[in-house]
């Protein structure tokens, strides 16, 4: 019985000298476990007789009741206490000025994508998501871009195992939707995405850069169609008062070919150091689809006919924002885009 006593009094004085939730746990799992001393002593109650052995075992249940529900009473008082004092810890005072959020932009080329893209589909364009890694036939063969022509050469072009490349221009997108129509029906598409040649990044160049790819295939699809698309397009990119002028040039897969030139919003065509004195700008170049282009991805250029423009992404940002450097585009600092809001 003595030793039932002191292992109580000893119980309850490492208690009262516990004073946080962990301590007061430590206690309880050195005195009320499996192996303690309250369990210590319930094996000594084979050694008792009958009469002894009730008694003893009464006097350990008490005596472990007493420290258990003085233990559990302390402990529930010491994780309030804690919870109170943590949750005065993480009090918010809501008087304190709150943390600023910083407003993000769109980069300028996506301004301008998004405004080409909505333009054409107002027009009745569809849009066609075309392959950045390319076959070497939908980049250049079957766009009538001969072996020996200088795009080919690995010096402006970048090629990939097993006959692949990354695309030089969205016209690599044509041949697959003419093949997908086989060679009856309608085309109106444009394809937007990115290019990608070996140039080297000065002001207004880049090894990467945006295009957005426009193909028409019809019956009876003439030059002046294109023309009147391109005036829309101009008017509603540049301002109504824009208007176009077309100049002979040549690409292997139209013909005729053209460059489409607008004139200058800075000077009104009087000439300026924007359009070097010519009064007039570059935006893109465009012509009739090459018969031989029609043939190949399945058309007969006999029956069909049809137009084709590719609009450097870049190029129209660069006119529209006054940027003095592409590589501004490309370089996310947050100084320049914080100058570009969506309307």
């Amino acid at each position: 019985m003595e030793e039932i006593e002191k292992t109580l009094l000893a119980g309850l004085e490492e208690l009262e000298k516990a004073s946080s939730s962990r301590e007061i746990i430590e206690v309880k799992n050195r005195y009320l476990a499996k192996k303690g001393p309250f369990a210590a002593l319930y094996k000594e109650l084979g050694k008792l007789s009958g009469n002894e052995k009730a008694a003893f075992g009464k006097a350990i249940n008490e005596a472990r009741g007493e420290l258990s529900e003085k233990l559990e009473k302390k402990l529930l008082a010491a994780l309030s206490k804690e919870e109170n004092e943590r949750l005065l810890k993480e009090k918010i005072d809501i008087s304190l000025p709150g943390t600023s959020l910083e407003e993000g932009h769109t980069n300028p080329f996506y301004l301008i994508l998004d405004e080409i893209v909505d333009i054409f589909v107002s027009m009745g364009y569809d849009v066609v998501e075309g392959e950045d890694v390319e076959t070497v036939d939908y980049n250049f063969t079957l766009l009538n871009i001969p072996s020996e022509h200088p795009s080919r050469d690995p010096s402006d072009t970048f090629y990939l195992p097993k006959d692949g490349v990354l695309r030089t221009q969205t016209s690599a997108a044509q041949g697959r939707v003419m093949q997908a129509k086989g060679g009856k029906g309608a085309i109106k598409v444009i394809s937007p995405g990115k290019c990608y040649r070996r140039d080297e990044d000065d002001l207004t160049h880049s090894h990467q850069f945006g295009q957005v790819e426009g193909l028409v295939v019809d019956k009876g699809v003439s030059l002046a169609e294109l023309k009147g698309t391109l005036e829309i397009f101009a008017k509603k990119m540049f301002g109504e008062k824009r208007e176009i002028r077309f100049r002979s040039s040549y690409f292997p897969f139209t013909e005729p070919s053209v460059e489409v030139d607008v004139s200058c919003a800075n000077c009104g065509g009087k000439g300026c150091s924007m359009c070097k004195g010519t009064g007039w700008i570059e935006i893109l170049g465009a012509g009739e689809v090459h018969p031989n282009v029609l043939r190949m991805n399945g058309y007969d250029p006999s029956v069909y006919s049809g137009f084709a423009f590719g609009v450097g992404i870049d190029r129209v940002a660069i006119l529209r924002y006054g940027i003095d450097d592409i590589r501004r585009i490309y370089a996310n600092d947050k100084r320049f885009l914080s100058a570009f809001k969506e309307e």
